[in-house]
């Protein structure tokens, strides 16, 4: 899986956003392709994000999907830390849920849809 480690995080998080990656099972881990998952200090200004996904998902790839740069989810520390820092805990669960949730993005799993199968 190309890109999968975020390399260069000083802070346990990393080390969160990779165990949760992990935990996918082996054939979806397998079909990750073309993403890197990175973390940002801050979401961009205005927009309240805890993750994001930019790309193209993998069921809106055709054969023409060539050459391009990888899909990319950003992880954004400071609002994880600021809603949940006070709560190991709950922080773990925090980083582990919206990993879990850029990488549905990535797999064409709309938010509507993963508020349907109770995912959000």
């Amino acid at each position: 899986m190309e890109g999968s480690d975020p390399q260069g995080v000083p802070s346990e998080i990393g080390q969160l956003i990779q165990d949760a990656l992990d935990s996918l099972p082996d054939d979806l881990r397998s079909q990750m392709s073309n993403v890197e998952v990175v973390v940002e200090d801050e979401p961009p200004p205005g927009q309240p994000l805890l993750g994001l996904y930019q790309g193209v998902p993998l069921t809106r790839r055709t054969s023409s999907y060539s050459g391009v740069l990888p899909d990319k989810i950003t992880i954004y520390r400071g609002p994880l830390e600021r809603h949940y820092g006070h709560d190991r805990e709950l922080f773990d669960r925090q980083v582990r849920r919206v990993v879990l949730h850029e990488v549905a993005h990535h797999f064409g799993i709309s938010d509507e849809r993963l508020v349907e199968i109770d995912r959000y």
